[in-house]
């Protein structure tokens, strides 16, 4: 999205799911003793929020949303800077944000608001694999948290007190979480720039990646396209921990469910509202084949014929990519893993391929799956997160570097 000078592309993403706590985050700390009532949510707090661009270009905004609040939050003493490590930031890189040249703003209920444009000195560097931070105050009581629950990036939280924006040892933010709060997309200003979504559940999401590892299969894409000269192709993750494509039938945010709005539901949102977006690469349905979702392979098929079909329509030019679903037989999670599930599985999958309905496809389930069994591949299973044995639906690092190269670049349509 091009405007006032400058070339947009989202650079980072994360799909609001809910009112926190409602999601399925991962290896989170208890977080009671620094947000103890989701009602009221955060009190005169500060949040730093770490996030890793996957380009880097000469300008860049923020998008911090309220989607799903239910009163105004006030944002104050809003600063940009690069990562310093342990909570910190790099000393001399923090810049004010601001909207509309003010250092506070008030986002309503069911809105979203863009940061007014910056070019900080470090930008100049293009300091590619760096995070950035990004800090605010919260001012009063915010009510309930708008969140993206699986991070698996650490940010950090302050007690209840006066604004601690302009810290930058950390030291003043002693609560951590793996969750990201109130922001959903980074924007670069990046000249002939293109941005690549990644759309779908929990294994776009990354359970079981790496924590702090960027090892989601997005991740690794992006690195490939960078490996490739590809410097100025972003790749953004729409991926939400139990998202489904054609359920629940309606969202309610005062009975919210932790896989979020539909896939449906939020393309307009999460999708179509992501500056410079080129292609969608969409892998979905494994909740919606197992036991919490509809089971039938004839409404997963429809639901992504009429996702696919609203994208083309509000973006005719837009490259929509096919995935298929990995096999998760035996598996331990909860609600899959069983006869059933696989045999929706297979029928989904034998439509993404052969059904015409994509530009191209991504057979990630033929470089993760045992064709015999239906089971995820055994070098895949070891779980990276916090260890363990996995859940037989998850892949690791590894499995998720295998599901990235297999997409074909030329499909991108570069």
């Amino acid at each position: 999205m091009a405007g006032q000078g400058h070339d947009w592309i989202a650079v980072w993403a994360a799909s609001p799911q809910g009112p926190y706590p409602a999601g399925n985050p991962s290896a989170q700390p208890d977080l009671s003793p620094v947000l103890p009532d989701p009602r009221r949510g955060a009190v005169d707090q500060s949040f730093r929020m770490m996030v890793r661009p996957s380009v880097w270009g000469r300008a860049v905004r923020v998008r911090f949303t309220n989607v799903f609040g239910q009163r105004a939050v006030a944002l104050s003493h809003l600063r940009l800077a690069l990562d310093g490590g342990g909570g910190g930031v790099l000393p001399g890189t923090s810049v004010p944000l601001t909207f509309g040249g003010h250092d506070r703003a008030s986002i309503a209920p069911g809105e979203a608001l863009w940061s007014d444009p910056v070019a900080p000195t470090f930008l100049m560097a293009g300091p590619t694999g760096r995070t950035l931070a990004i800090s605010f105050h919260l001012e009063g009581e915010s009510g309930p948290l708008t969140w993206h629950a699986k991070a698996l990036q650490t940010g950090f939280i302050a007690p209840p007190g006066p604004c601690v924006t302009d810290d930058e040892t950390g030291l003043a933010f002693p609560f951590s979480t793996t969750s990201w709060f109130l922001i959903d997309a980074v924007d670069m200003d990046v000249p002939g720039g293109l941005a690549i979504a990644a759309f779908g559940d929990s294994l776009t999401d990354g359970t079981f990646s790496t924590l702090n590892g960027h090892d989601r299969w997005p991740d690794f894409l992006a690195c490939r396209l960078v490996a490739s000269g590809h410097r100025h192709v972003a790749v953004v993750n729409a991926g939400i921990g139990g998202n489904q494509i054609v359920g629940p039938a309606h969202y309610d945010v005062a009975a919210p469910v932790p896989g979020g709005p539909s896939a449906l539901d939020r393309i307009a949102r999460d999708l179509l509202s992501l500056s410079g977006l080129h292609a969608v690469i969409w892998l979905e349905g494994t909740n919606d084949g197992s036991a919490n979702g509809c089971g039938d392979p004839a409404k997963i098929i429809a639901g992504l014929q009429q996702g696919v079909s609203m994208m083309r329509a509000a973006r005719p030019a837009l490259r929509m990519i096919g995935a298929t679903i990995p096999g998760a037989a035996g598996s331990s999670a909860a609600g899959h893993g069983s006869p059933a599930q696989e045999t929706c599985r297979r029928a989904v999958n034998q439509f993404i391929l052969t059904g015409g309905l994509f530009d191209a496809v991504c057979d990630f389930a033929a470089v993760t799956t045992d064709p015999e069994t239906g089971q995820l591949h055994p070098l895949f299973v070891p779980d990276s997160t916090m260890g363990g044995p996995g859940d037989g639906l998850h892949p690791n690092r590894a499995g998720y570097a295998a599901m990235a190269a297999a997409v074909d670049l030329a499909a991108l349509g570069l």
